[in-house]
C-alpha cells in the first residue's frame, strides 16, 4: 500500500453530480492505499444541531451513493464518525493543548459565521469553532498520511499539521505523521442555474436523478441569453450547458462549440445530448442505487463492519496517544 487515506462528508443531503469526481477519485485510491471514508455526523451536528433526524435518514443515502459509485467495503473502511468513538476522544485530548487563536484565525471561520448568520442558522457555538479540531482528529487517530483534498481545504489541512507537531514536540515523540494533501483537479460544477450547485437553491442533479428527472433539469439550463433564434451564432463560453457538455461528454465537446458557434446546433438538441450523456454516466450508479436500497439491512452490517474495523484501527493509536500522555 502506498499510503493511508482518510476522507469523509458530512451527511447534510443528497450528493449531486459536483460530487461525482471526488468519489471517482476515492475509487481509485482504495485499490492501492488503506483508505478510511467517513460519514462525519458528527461534523453534521455543527450547523445542523436541530435536524438530527434527517441527519440519520441522510447517513443511509450517502452509504448508498458511496457504494454506488464504486465504493468496495472489501477495499476501503467505510463508517459513520458516531460508531468509532476514539475520534471523540482524540478531539478531546488534543483541545487540550492546541492555543485558541488557531481555531479563531481559520480562514473560514468568520466568513462562514457571517453567511450562515445571514440564513438564519446560531452557530455561536463552541462545536463550530472547534470544528478544524475534530477534523484535525477525524485524520490523526489513523495515522492518515495522504489526505485527497481541494485547494480549499488546504488551511484545515496546515491545521492538523500544525496540531500533529505540537503534540509530537510537547510529548518528545513522533506519535502522528504530518499528512500531506493529494490535490485533486476536482472540476466545478455549475448548478442548473448557473450559480454555485446547493440545495439550498435547488439547482442541483443528484446522482440518483431519473431519466425523466435528468431531461427536465436539463431543459432547465442557463443558455447563452443572446440566442432567441437557432440558426444564431453562439457563446458557448457564457453557457452552462457547454460548462457541462465538457464534462460529460469531452468526446464531442469540440464539435458542439463549433456547431454552436456557427448556428449549425440549437439549444434544445444541444440540451437533449447533454440529457442523453448524462444519463450514460448515472444510469449506472443508479442501477446499483436501486438494487442496493432493497437490502438495507446489508448496508447497516455493513456500516456495523465498517466501524469495528475502523475502532480497531483507532484503538491501537489512541493507547500510543495515552501512553505518552501518561493516562491511565
Amino acid at each position: 500500500m502506498k499510503g493511508t487515506v482518510m476522507s469523509g462528508m458530512r451527511p447534510t443531503g443528497k450528493l449531486h453530480i459536483g460530487h461525482l469526481s471526488v468519489l471517482e477519485n476515492w475509487v481509485r485510491l482504495q485499490e492501492d492505499h488503506r483508505c478510511f471514508f467517513i460519514i462525519v455526523n458528527w461534523h453534521a451536528l455543527t450547523t445542523a444541531f436541530d435536524e438530527t433526524e434527517i441527519i440519520v435518514e441522510n447517513i443511509q443515502d450517502m452509504a448508498l451513493d458511496w457504494l454506488s459509485a464504486g465504493l468496495d467495503p472489501a477495499k476501503s473502511t467505510i463508517c459513520v464518525q458516531s460508531q468509532v468513538k476514539e475520534h471523540a476522544e482524540l478531539h478531546l485530548l488534543l483541545s487540550m493543548i492546541t492555543p485558541l487563536p488557531w481555531l479563531e484565525r481559520c480562514p473560514t471561520y468568520k466568513e462562514q459565521v457571517q453567511e450562515l448568520g445571514k440564513a438564519g442558522k446560531d452557530i455561536s457555538t463552541y462545536g463550530f469553532l472547534g470544528y478544524p479540531m475534530l477534523m484535525a482528529a477525524d485524520i490523526l487517530v489513523y495515522k492518515a498520511d495522504t489526505i485527497p483534498v481541494g485547494r480549499d481545504q488546504l488551511p484545515h489541512l496546515e491545521f492538523a499539521r500544525e496540531v500533529a507537531r505540537r503534540f509530537n514536540y510537547l510529548y518528545d515523540k513522533n506519535v502522528f505523521p504530518e499528512p500531506q494533501a493529494l490535490l485533486s483537479n476536482v472540476p466545478v460544477v455549475p448548478g442548473i442555474d448557473g450559480r454555485k450547485m446547493s440545495k439550498s437553491y435547488n439547482n442541483y442533479i443528484s446522482l440518483s436523478e431519473s431519466t425523466e428527472e435528468l431531461k427536465k433539469k436539463t431543459k432547465m439550463m442557463i443558455t447563452d441569453p443572446a440566442r432567441i433564434r437557432k440558426d444564431d451564432l453562439g457563446h458557448p463560453e457564457v453557457c452552462t450547458v457547454f460548462v457541462y457538455q465538457g464534462l460529460f461528454n469531452p468526446e464531442e465537446v469540440d464539435e458542439i462549440e463549433q456547431k454552436c458557434r456557427q448556428g449549425a446546433i440549437g439549444c434544445v438538441a444541444c440540451k437533449a445530448r447533454l440529457a442523453e450523456c448524462l444519463d450514460d454516466v448515472l444510469g449506472p450508479i443508479r442501477e446499483k442505487r436501486e438494487e442496493l436500497a432493497r437490502r438495507p439491512d446489508d448496508i447497516r452490517d455493513m456500516l456495523e463492519d465498517g466501524a469495528r474495523k475502523a475502532r480497531a484501527a483507532a484503538s491501537a493509536i489512541m493507547e500510543e496517544v495515552r501512553e505518552v500522555m501518561n493516562l491511565c
